[in-house]
């Protein structure tokens, strides 16, 4: 039997290990830098994202929020914080394991809008749409407009890649203002994983669940498709039938 001083150090190397590991391919935490995520999350708050169901081809979905990579010269409305070299060396010890957020994270955080193969739009004074479906949109920031401030659209989001956007419409330079860059999608290769709850601090604790609006009848672009697609399998064994009557009409005759 070991002592207890000398299995110490052991003990302390596994679970680092274990966080390591739990870090690099299941949760990470993050730090939520700005107020472009307001009412859902508000700055501060530190949430914990999925980073295990990408692993197994997972693509991120309508209605979700998602972190990602910064695609290029998103970063500017990203505040810089100085909280002295104690703290930031602590931040980094912990950060390293993923028992905190790292304070040089080049990462953002934003709602899922639209993902590929979507056509995604918004007018002055009207509602974001998806594939011709309006969105009806409770999350956003409360005396905000879906999109009065920068309309956009129709925009055709490739496959592979999505269109976010910040609750916070008005204090939120997401895929609006980056047209210029693939026409303001982002990479599914760039995203880091789902939001899924609000861990801190303790009286915000909630879980990050899809809205009900991202579950309307016809969303989907493959759905929207649906009805054109049928009408033309329904029409095709139609026009078979009238040509083949036709033809047999036309050896009656010549008979």
């Amino acid at each position: 039997m070991r002592s207890f001083w000398k299995e110490l150090p052991i003990l302390i190397f596994i679970a680092l290990v274990l966080a390591l590991l739990i870090k690099t391919f299941l949760v990470q935490a993050f730090s939520i830098p700005s107020d472009s995520m307001q009412n859902t999350l508000q700055r501060g708050d530190r949430v914990l994202v999925d980073k295990l169901t990408p692993w197994f081809g997972s693509k991120p979905e309508r209605g979700e929020v998602v972190v990602f990579h910064d695609p290029g010269g998103w970063l500017g409305e990203t505040p810089t914080q100085d909280s002295g070299p104690i703290a930031e060396g602590i931040q980094e010890a912990l950060s390293r394991v993923g028992l905190m957020p790292s304070a040089d994270e080049k990462d953002l955080i934003k709602r899922v809008i639209a993902v590929g193969g979507d056509t995604v739009s918004c007018k002055r004074g009207g509602k974001v749409m998806v594939n011709g479906k309006a969105l009806d949109e409770p999350y956003i920031f409360p005396g905000n407009t879906p999109c009065d401030e920068k309309p956009f659209g129709p925009v055709k989001v490739p496959e592979d890649r999505i269109w976010v956007m910040g609750d916070h419409r008005q204090d939120s330079l997401d895929s609006r203002y980056h047209q210029n860059l693939h026409n303001g999608t982002v990479s599914v290769d760039d995203v880091v994983g789902r939001a899924i709850v609000v861990a801190w601090p303790v009286n915000r604790w909630s879980a990050l669940s899809i809205p009900g609006t991202f579950d309307q009848p016809g969303l989907s672009a493959a759905a929207s498709m649906a009805p054109s697609a049928l009408g033309l399998a329904g029409a095709v064994p139609i026009v078979l039938w009238r040509r083949r009557r036709r033809e047999a009409k036309v050896r009656g005759t010549a008979d």
